[in-house]
C-alpha cells in the first residue's frame, strides 16, 4: 500500500511538469520561469534520486528521476531560447 501511494504521488507531480515542458518548447521561451527556481529544484530533485537509491524507494528513484530529466530540459530550454538570464 505504502509503494502504490508513492507510485500515485509521483505519477501526478511528475506529470505537473509535462505541460510546462511542452508549453516551453512550442513558445520556445522561458521568460515566464525564474532561473532561481528551476536550478535549485532541480538540484533538490537530484538529490532525492540519491536519497531513493540509498532508501531502496523505488518510487522516490523513478518518478524523481523522470522529474529530474523534464528539469534540465527546462533550464536547458530556458537558457537556449532566452539566454543565460
Amino acid at each position: 500500500m505504502i509503494e502504490t501511494i508513492g507510485f500515485v504521488a509521483g505519477t501526478l507531480t511528475t506529470i505537473a511538469f509535462i505541460p510546462q515542458v511542452i508549453a516551453t518548447w512550442r513558445s520556445r521561451s522561458g521568460e515566464g520561469m525564474s532561473t532561481a527556481t528551476l536550478i535549485p529544484f532541480t538540484a533538490g530533485v537530484g538529490l532525492w534520486i540519491v536519497y531513493g537509491v540509498l532508501d531502496r524507494a523505488t518510487p522516490v528513484i523513478v518518478f524523481n528521476t523522470i522529474t529530474f530529466a523534464l528539469g534540465v530540459a527546462l533550464v536547458v530550454m530556458k537558457r537556449r531560447f532566452n539566454g543565460r538570464t
